[in-house]
């Protein structure tokens, strides 16, 4: 395991309260049940001031969401970098797992082995793995996405409407998220006419 030392002190839960999401703690660095007696870097999921009952909720950088109660001695507690504290070993990254979405224009079995043979020659044979695949066809048809407010008032008129993206396929929307607050409407496309005469 790659870890590195790390000078930092214990905080206490009225310390912690204090904390907001873009200070930067250290959280036990156990995954999926597996005990790791080191640290990770974490955040807090949300302000500290919002939570109630001394439990605190951080999410690591491995993307791994962790209640802690930090004046429990029986927990690892939540940690903050501090040259005046003790050494702490955190647990470091092995590097950057990418879920890639790859649309090959009239894609053929020979240029999916291109693209993954490119990609293997430019990080290294054994670094680049192909996990799980789907070959998915795409229709040959494009549609319209916009962004509206979850909320909209009754008989309102689209002016509150958003244009996220112009004339993308199907098959990519299901791979982007609508803004907070907003849901995606998807529509055929409709080419745009510019109808102003000219002389």
């Amino acid at each position: 395991m790659n870890i590195e030392k790390v000078a930092a002190r214990r905080l206490t839960a009225e310390e912690v309260s204090e904390l907001g999401l873009q200070d930067g703690i250290f959280v036990s660095a156990e995954m999926d049940g597996l005990p790791l007696d080191c640290f990770a870097s974490a955040f807090l999921t949300e302000p500290g001031k919002n939570f109630e009952g001394g439990s605190f909720t951080a999410r690591t950088i491995f993307d791994t969401e962790i209640q802690i109660l930090p004046d429990n001695s029986e927990e690892r507690g939540i940690w903050i970098a501090d040259e005046a504290g003790e050494e702490i070993e955190v647990l470091q990254s092995a590097g950057v797992l990418l879920n890639l979405a790859l649309f090959v224009p009239n894609g053929s079995k020979e240029s999916l082995e291109a693209l993954y043979a490119a990609a293997r020659d430019a990080f290294g044979v054994g670094i680049v793995q192909r996990w799980s695949e789907e070959v998915v066809a795409v229709p040959d048809v494009k549609v319209d996405l916009y962004e509206e407010p979850v909320r909209g008032r009754k008989g309102a008129n689209s002016q509150n409407r958003d244009r996220r993206a112009l004339d993308i396929y199907p098959t990519r929307v299901r791979f982007l998220e609508p803004s907070d607050g907003w849901k995606f409407v998807v529509e055929p496309h409709k080419e745009v006419v510019d109808d102003t005469p000219t002389i």
